[in-house]
């Protein structure tokens, strides 16, 4: 089973369709080994204090910590990114990790350039990697993606609308 690390944002992106049918965090924990920085459960649970989508969703992910490990790292107080995308980054390479899932947008050319061998990936793209594997049809994953980018406000977002493009098959 491949290693995931993940970051708080990716976390809260699956989260909002937990307990949907699909469910894209059950398929993630199901297919990875989901390695969290400790500075992320304590996120999701700031996160999870709050009473809208992103505090359900973080709620959600919470409810399956079973699923999930955490781990301490070591920050690197240079990284000009929050603790959560430092720390995510940090495991990431410390864990020789497969993947890195974050979603946010506006940085990921500077955490992409920060990993050394593991590989980014947002939502949409693992979405896309379900479809690939078949754990997802293309109709449930484009669904899923509508949820989430309602939900986080994505509908802007120009990587966002090129994956669900993609999911349309054009």
């Amino acid at each position: 089973m491949s290693r995931l690390v993940a970051d708080t944002s990716g976390l809260v992106s699956l989260g909002i369709a937990a307990g949907d049918d699909p469910d894209p965090l059950s398929i993630c924990v199901g297919r990875y080994e989901v390695v969290v920085p400790s500075v992320v459960v304590e996120e999701l649970r700031e996160t999870a204090s709050y009473d809208d989508a992103h505090g359900r969703a973080a709620a959600s992910v919470l409810d399956r910590t079973e699923a999930i490990s955490a781990r301490s790292v070591e920050l690197d107080t240079e990284f000009p990114l929050d603790d959560g995308e430092n720390a995510a980054v940090a495991l990431s390479n410390d864990l020789d990790a497969a993947l890195l899932l974050c979603d946010e947008f506006n940085q990921l050319g500077l955490i992409h350039a920060s990993l050394a061998d593991t590989r980014l990936v947002t939502t949409p793209t693992l979405l896309s990697a379900f479809v690939r594997t078949d754990a997802l049809s293309p109709a449930d994953a484009r669904t899923v993606l509508d949820a989430v980018g309602d939900a986080r406000s994505w509908d802007a977002n120009s990587y966002v609308r090129r994956a669900r493009s993609l999911l349309e098959g054009g």
